[in-house]
């Protein structure tokens, strides 16, 4: 059964409770696009996300003959300050300088929850978060609430930045708060019976010292699970920022977490089912000669395939005959790793889906030994949710990204992510999966799926990012012991991040089928970027090439960008001072690396401030 039937059936079992949820208007993440005209924006509210009407562009990628269209090369000077600052004030400035001056200061940054704590004490709340204000909390958070974010994102967006608003608030959750609620909800029932008997890798497993998942991340929020009612009320959030990025303007974006959707037990299993396969596929082409060729480039033939499957055991002749009798499957004598991605079906029962290859046995075994009917119907829950926020993003024309997360969770993410895909990117690419550049395996992750959108005529989306999780993966692999998933320094990642980025835009020049959002704050990537698009004629208003940065960060490249027509967002954290410390945690460790990595942004502040007491602009302030 395809994923689309038998989500489709579950839907329909399980509306009628799905329509029952109350919707709350809480946490929010949702994209305002950049308007690119001078007409007064109209402001609007819904459940709690704001919102700012802006005008639709016509694209360049609706009209008929987009490919023909003259494009002069565009240059952008990320070294002019006026144009950069040129929406902050003086004292905006100086604000950013002392922050980032902080941000490099180890003993500062590696006390930051102590000192807040004991500023709050000596203080009191009030002064101390006005303090916050002034510094931290005013630097890289929007404001408190969806009325008090109005001004920021109006001012961005005059001058041609947009925004994905998030409600930043965590949970306040102790260390061994988190680590309990990670075991709970990663454990089977057969594993917590007998502990040891099943046939599971120990990367894919839960393990107590790296339960608290926060631990080593600099920049990616953090779901535990605690039960059913809460993923539907974190469900029912993504669905009214979806809907408050619709009315935002014709091209908007949501993000979501598929661990915020249900329990990640599932997300663990399901990974390691996927990595099997794959790893069996890999053994298979190494019996043909072919283990050394990239992943696209192992083409196996189809006849010695089903001779060495009946060799291994790995069932009965006719049952494996009857594997590559699909439409298409096999029937040019070959078969490559697409194909054999494609023999792992959604079935009635999840459980069906747990099976794996036992190389020792010659056989198919199941993953656990038994899996309860709650652990079933929670699976399918999640499913549902996903589908759900697929419907409405179809439904509000927004499109949404699903956000990276660990990797011993994110094979399962990637392919519910494509399976979306498959079914909702038929027409326009809806749905856009993130791809972390810092990982070896990217560049093969990222062409696999672009092959097939080619081969099955879906529209390919993707978000490429370095990557928020490697301190943690790097320290899990070593204790835990397991190959190192992280590339072996910053370099190689740069080059992955290059690679694959190159790869996409070619895609996008060969048939305009595939977008891409940039997400960095990496000034050399964003004009290699802006010069492989030159060299292919591809416009910006073709909205086809997006970048984005964090609020507070890389307004040199950021507004520069903006206002030479290009669609680049600010990611705009808002929420109360004391329940977004958490966040502005992360944000002053993510600015020391950055700050200590270079001195540019700090740079060209004090040349701007300079430029404008020397030009006797002591009180300028940005007009919009």
């Amino acid at each position: 059964m395809s994923y689309a039937k038998f989500v489709a059936s579950l839907i329909r079992a399980n509306l009628g409770n799905i329509n029952k949820i109350r919707i709350s208007p809480s946490t929010c993440l949702s994209t305002v696009a950049s308007p690119k005209s001078s007409q007064e924006e109209k402001e609007q509210q819904l459940d709690g996300c704001t919102v700012v009407q802006a005008e639709p562009l016509e694209l360049i990628s609706q009209t008929k003959d987009a490919r023909k269209v003259y494009l002069d090369n565009i240059q952008i000077d990320f070294d002019n300050t006026e144009e950069a600052y040129k929406s902050k004030g003086n004292l905006e400035l100086l604000r950013s300088l002392l922050v980032f001056h902080l941000c490099s200061v180890d003993f500062l940054v590696d006390k930051n929850k102590e000192l807040m704590e004991l500023t709050k004490n000596l203080l009191g709340q009030r002064v101390f978060e006005k303090l916050m204000k002034m510094t931290f909390y005013g630097q890289f958070v929007a404001g408190e609430d969806h009325n008090s974010i109005k001004p920021l994102i109006q001012k961005n967006q005059s001058f041609g930045v947009g925004a994905v608003l998030d409600y930043s608030v965590e949970e306040d959750l102790t260390q061994e708060e988190a680590e309990k609620k990670e075991m709970d909800s990663c454990v089977s029932e057969a594993e917590k019976e007998s502990p040891g008997t099943d046939h599971r890798e120990k990367k894919y497993k839960a393990h107590r010292q790296f339960g608290d998942r926060r631990g080593g991340v600099i920049s990616a929020r953090t779901y535990f699970y605690a039960d059913e009612a809460k993923c539907d009320n974190q469900m029912e959030t993504f669905i009214n920022c979806i809907k408050a990025s619709g009315g935002a303007s014709s091209d908007g974006f949501s993000a979501i977490k598929m661990t915020a959707l249900g329990r990640p037990q599932f997300l663990l299993q399901f990974s390691e089912v996927l990595v099997k396969w794959r790893q069996f596929f890999h053994f298979l082409a190494a019996q043909q000669g072919k283990s050394d060729m990239s992943a696209l480039e192992k083409i196996l033939e189809l006849e010695q395939l089903k001779e060495n499957l009946a060799q291994l055991g790995v069932g009965a002749k006719d049952d494996i005959e009857n594997w590559f009798t699909g439409e298409k499957l096999g029937s040019s004598g070959t078969i490559d790793l697409l194909d054999w991605n494609s023999l792992i079906t959604d079935t009635t029962k999840i459980s069906n889906l747990l099976m794996v290859p036992n190389v020792e046995t010659g056989q198919l075994e199941p993953l656990l030994s038994t899996f309860t009917a709650e652990e079933e119907s929670q699976m399918k829950r999640m499913l549902q949710r996903v589908d759900i926020l697929a419907k409405h993003a179809v439904e509000n024309g927004v499109r949404l990204m699903v956000d990276a997360e660990q990797t011993y969770f994110q094979p399962a993410i990637s392919r519910l992510t494509l399976e979306m895909q498959r079914k909702f990117n038929r027409e326009k690419p809806v749905i856009f999966n993130t791809y972390q550049c810092y990982l070896k395996e990217a560049y093969d992750n990222v062409t696999l799926d672009v092959e097939l959108s080619r081969r099955e005529g879906w529209y390919f989306g993707a978000k490429l990012v370095r990557g928020a999780y490697m301190y943690q993966e790097r320290a899990r692999a070593q204790e835990i012991g397991y190959e190192d998933p992280i590339n072996p320094d910053y370099e190689a990642t740069n080059r992955m991040y290059h690679k694959c980025l190159e790869y996409v835009l070619e895609e996008i020049e060969h048939n305009r089928k595939a977008n891409v959002m940039v997400a960095t704050h990496n000034e050399d990537t964003v004009k290699f970027t802006l010069e492989k698009m030159n060299e292919m004629s591809l416009s910006p208003v073709e909205n086809k090439v997006y970048f984005g940065q964090l609020l507070g960060m890389c307004d040199q490249i950021s507004f520069p960008l903006g206002q030479a027509g290009f669609p680049v967002y600010k990611y705009v954290p808002y929420g109360p001072v004391n329940e977004v410390i958490p966040y502005l945690s992360r944000r002053a460790q993510e600015n020391r690396g950055f700050m200590k990595g270079s001195q540019r942004e700090r740079s060209l502040l004090w040349k701007e401030l300079r430029r404008r007491l020397v030009g006797g602009q002591v009180f300028y302030r940005p007009v919009y």
